[in-house]
């Protein structure tokens, strides 16, 4: 596959690469980290949202999470917060769309007070949500601008 760039703004700007994870749905934050915000599981972060057939069951820790946006409650952020301490976070989150603000506090208050960059795009744009597939490769720069492949 060719590599395809999309630019981004960087919510909280960053340079990594790895896998992507792709959500073609929302992802419901409190939803999906049940087992570790509530029920004390710290060694993986498996997906708990079985409304979420891209991602239910699949350990989310240290993953380029690729969605159009995040829905859910307002304990979204603190969810953020909460797996980001237990070094369970995703290692980014890429959004086709605006970043909801419940989602932006938390990746800054996990960077912030805790010192675990979680590193956030927002505005990559719908065509970037349709080229990205679970597996591919991704490198993010501090600019925004993401590669796949």
């Amino acid at each position: 596959m060719a590599k395809k760039t999309f630019q981004g703004r960087p919510v909280v700007p960053g340079a990594i690469e790895g896998k992507a994870t792709v959500s073609k749905q929302p992802f419901n934050t409190t939803s999906s980290y049940l087992e570790n915000v509530w029920a004390g599981e710290t060694e993986t972060a498996p997906c708990t949202d079985q409304d979420n057939k891209d991602l239910y069951q699949k350990d989310l820790q240290g993953v380029i999470l690729c969605t159009s946006q995040c829905i859910g409650s307002s304990m979204g952020g603190g969810c953020f917060m909460a797996v980001a301490g237990l070094g369970l976070a995703p290692k980014a989150l890429l959004f086709s769309r605006h970043i909801d603000s419940v989602t932006a506090s938390g990746v800054l208050m996990a960077d912030i007070w805790q010192q675990k960059q979680i590193v956030c795009v927002d505005l990559l744009g719908e065509e970037f949500l349709e080229a990205v597939k679970t597996g591919d490769s991704i490198t993010v720069k501090e600019d925004g601008t993401v590669e796949i492949g």
